[in-house]
């Protein structure tokens, strides 16, 4: 599962600790980065020494330190176009970008209507597009640069009533692999991150849909969910936080082009 925006109204459209621009360190863009694993991921670059700056249509529930708010709907091309225009004006430099902003739906191709699909096409595909296409000139620039896509473990197998969500991550590893042929000459690197069964909001709302169709027992339906990883847990946010972060690092600096799962061994079996 990966993290979803959605709409909370807030007065500013912008908000920044004053410390956050006053030196040189490097920057991590992350969209969708106000809870779930997208908060993880803010967290983790901004306590290793980057300044971040999270789209979102939505503010932090905690601002995390050394983290501004930039507020974005992602699956607007024009609005992301804008908000990394303002990131390249005010940072001269983006290091990181993570494309994390996406939603999940449950359903099977003739439960799914255009609309449906255009929405999670929209902001799953079209703003990893956005985000990636206006952060490239700022990297080519520097000829350094990384790139994580949020993909799912539905990058590597199928899984029932999941045709559009499916879809989108099979793009997004497309995605990663094309733009890692492309631009490795600059020195980027992307690179697709592919989170199992993740304790989420976006996992407890998707279960308590579950509960109230089925009438089924949500404990029980959690613990049917951890068994089913064979490392016999749920993953936390902050599994897929470290492995995205080490992919961005200079730690990781011959790793591009490639999938990498943290799903406890699920598409293993």
């Amino acid at each position: 599962m990966t993290n979803t925006t959605t709409n909370t109204e807030i007065d500013t459209d912008v908000s920044v600790n004053t410390d956050v621009k006053l030196n040189n360190s490097p920057v991590c863009v992350v969209t969708g980065g106000s809870l779930g694993i997208g908060l993880a991921v803010c967290k983790t670059f901004a306590e290793n020494g980057y300044r971040v700056v999270n789209l979102d249509i939505r503010y932090f529930d905690v601002a995390p330190l050394h983290c501004e708010w930039v507020k974005c709907d992602v699956s607007n091309v024009s609005e992301v176009e804008k908000a990394l225009a303002s990131v390249a004006q005010d940072y001269k430099r983006i290091d990181a970008l993570v494309c994390n902003a996406g939603k999940h739906v449950s359903a099977t191709i003739e439960e799914t209507d255009e609309a449906l699909l255009d929405s999670i096409i929209n902001l799953n595909i079209k703003g990893a597009y956005a985000a990636i296409k206006n952060t490239l000139p700022v990297m080519k620039a520097q000829q350094s640069g990384a790139i994580v896509v949020m993909g799912s473990d539905q990058s590597y197998v199928g899984k029932q009533n999941s045709f559009a969500y499916g879809l989108t991550k099979s793009a997004l590893a497309s995605i990663a692999k094309s733009t890692a042929l492309d631009y490795a000459s600059f020195n980027i690197r992307a690179n697709a991150v592919c989170p199992g069964t993740i304790e989420t909001p976006l996992f407890h709302n998707a279960i308590d849909n579950y509960v109230s169709r089925s009438g089924a027992n949500k404990n029980d339906v959690v613990a049917e969910e951890a068994a089913a990883q064979p490392i016999g847990r749920l993953g936390q946010p902050q599994d897929v936080a470290e492995l995205t972060y080490f992919l961005c690092s200079d730690k990781a600096s011959f790793i591009t082009g490639s999938l990498h799962a943290v799903d406890g061994g699920y598409t293993a079996q």
